[in-house]
């Protein structure tokens, strides 16, 4: 599709290059804020359930004229901010939109973003949360609120966890294919008993931590804390870093076990829709 000049029409989409553009009674001002909130409500109706919009869908949701959304769709096509779908020639959202976003996926930073999040988990909980990445082979703590209860349990910010039960590391291995699980096994990760069976159980476990959405550790690697972790996912939907909260096994029966993991995964949502991740 050409595009074609806009020009003033009966549905509030109006030309902005002419004299009205600009003049004392600040008219042409209004027009501007006018067309830029007509071209955000037409990229608002491409959504990951509706990637495909045609020119008729559109003008209906936002109610404006069919000419009128064409011509838009037309600049942005223009700019490549959306483009054509070569099989149903509908229009989709095109990669020049992801180069304008590419500055602020760039500068998000994923300890500054959580920061809000784990004060109010900690707040919530009355336990420590922590925010936690993967190093290659192990959990680093990046990010810490502690309980503000007496008794607690926290870490110094860079303490490593490196065992295979650890409820951080559970969470980065169950994303990670069944053969680079074993192969991190094989190198030494700890935790694990001797034989065969016991990494086949493992991984099996960790199919389940995915599919419940976060990972337990009920004093397996210490037998006086309780961890809980659930993940953090960027805009492509990867796993960048995980929520962690730290509890005194004393606190943490198994009814609250099912309520703090609740919670901590309902942060690391909140973190992840922050770095652009679309909810599941």
């Amino acid at each position: 599709m050409a595009a074609t000049a806009p020009n003033v029409t009966d549905d509030g989409d109006h030309d902005l290059s002419g004299p009205d553009a600009a003049g004392p009674n600040g008219s042409g001002r209004v027009r501007a804020a006018s067309v830029i909130l007509n071209v955000i409500e037409v990229l608002r109706c491409f959504t990951v359930d509706e990637p495909l919009q045609g020119v008729t869908e559109i003008a209906a949701k936002v109610g404006l004229h069919k000419s009128s959304v064409s011509r838009i769709l037309a600049t942005l096509e223009e700019q490549e901010v959306v483009e054509r779908d070569p099989a149903s020639r509908k229009f989709r959202l095109g990669l020049g939109l992801l180069a304008m976003a590419g500055p602020l996926l760039a500068n998000l930073d994923v300890r500054q973003v959580s920061l809000p999040t784990l004060q109010d988990l900690s707040a919530t909980t009355r336990e420590t949360a922590a925010l936690m990445l993967w190093s290659g082979s192990e959990a680093v703590t990046v990010e810490q609120v502690a309980s503000p209860m007496q008794v607690k349990h926290t870490n110094p910010l860079g303490a490593r966890h490196g065992t295979a039960l650890s409820a951080s590391v559970q969470v980065f291995l169950a994303e990670m294919p069944a053969d680079r699980v074993r192969q991190l096994l094989g190198q030494g990760l700890p935790s694990l008993p001797d034989g065969s069976t016991a990494v086949e159980d493992y991984v099996g476990e960790l199919a389940q931590v995915r599919e419940r959405g976060y990972a337990v550790n009920l004093g397996q690697t210490s037998p006086e804390e309780v961890g809980i972790a659930a993940p953090v996912r960027d805009h492509r939907g990867d796993v960048v870093a995980a929520v962690l909260l730290a509890a005194p096994f004393f606190r943490v029966g198994p009814d609250r076990v099912a309520e703090l993991g609740a919670a901590c995964v309902a942060a690391a949502a909140r973190v992840s829709a922050r770095l652009g991740a679309v909810s599941p």
